[in-house]
């Protein structure tokens, strides 16, 4: 069994320190989603533009460049252990740019799964180009794709719709990435906007899902899982950012630091300003957690 590093008391958060390539081995249990966002593999001393500043674009070891040959090997892995982790209607969430992208959608083709969507993600608040030399970097690529080709999958398309102005939801998504609320307990640097994981949390899973995150990161996923009323487990394999999860849960016990988060993201917004009539409230709604197996035990 796997020793957390972190369990909630609702046991709707748990994070488990270590390689998830090992860890993923070492546990059965299958989620409905998963969300990943693996290394992007861009830390060859390259220079970017931060809050007016140019830094360094080097995040750490576990982001340095690989050959095409060892991308794929390492995307094809991982995406093997984590389809014996989903459900039969499961869904995974992959985000990246075109560094690692392609190879993702050609690992996911190559193990069976279904590609339904190619999500591209309009950042309304992008860095600025240094080099002027080239069009500005805006957009970020998410894949959601299905475990099995014919096995119907959860799509949340009335709450999408009723989210989005009662019009379908496209496959372009314009929303901010990350602001200063969000770094409250320090920053990651390849971060997530919890308003992104918030859209694809209510898309594709109900009330109470387990969601899953081989890369948690500073656990963006879980905190947007809590959010929503789901569950959420995430393997991380360096120190420092496993305590910027633990303290970004903790403050999830503050109601006043919850409904805050809440009133920032755009998605919440909406759903909020709603009558309860309209939105199936399963979806939406945080709900009392229903106690079982955990993914660890």
């Amino acid at each position: 069994m796997i020793e957390p590093y972190y369990k909630s008391a609702k046991n709707d958060f748990l994070l488990a320190k270590g390689d998830t390539f090992r860890l993923l081995h070492e546990f059965d249990f299958k989620f409905d989603m998963i969300f990943a966002d693996p290394p992007y593999f861009l830390s060859d001393g390259g220079i970017s533009l931060q809050s007016g500043q140019v830094v360094c674009v080097n995040k750490g070891k576990w982001d340095e460049s690989k050959t095409p040959k060892e991308m794929e090997a390492f995307n094809k892995e991982w995406l093997r252990l984590c389809r014996d982790k989903l459900k039969d209607n499961g869904t995974i969430w992959i985000s990246g740019t075109y560094h690692n992208i392609f190879s993702v959608a050609n690992c996911l083709t190559e193990l069976g799964y279904k590609i339904l969507n190619v999500i591209t993600w309009q950042k309304t608040n992008p860095p600025a180009n240094i080099s002027c030399r080239f069009f500005t970097y805006s957009t970020e690529f998410i894949i959601w794709a299905r475990k099995f080709k014919k096995v119907p999958h959860i799509y949340n398309y009335e709450l999408m719709k009723s989210i989005n102005n009662n019009k379908q939801m496209t496959d372009v998504w314009r929303l901010p990435a990350i602001g200063r609320w969000e770094k409250s307990c320090g920053k990651h640097p390849t971060q997530k906007p919890l308003s992104v994981l918030v859209r694809i949390i209510l898309a594709s899973t109900n009330g109470n899902a387990w969601i899953f995150d081989p890369f948690a990161g500073s656990s963006t996923t879980g905190i947007a899982a809590n959010l929503c009323g789901r569950r959420f487990c995430g393997i991380e394999q360096e120190e420092e950012f496993c305590v910027m999860s633990k303290a970004r849960r903790e403050e999830l016990e503050d109601n006043t630091i919850r409904k805050t988060l809440r009133h920032h993201i755009v998605d919440f917004k909406v759903i909020d300003s709603l009558p309860a009539t309209d939105i199936p409230s399963i979806l939406c709604e945080e709900h009392a957690v229903e106690y079982g197996k955990l993914p660890f035990e």
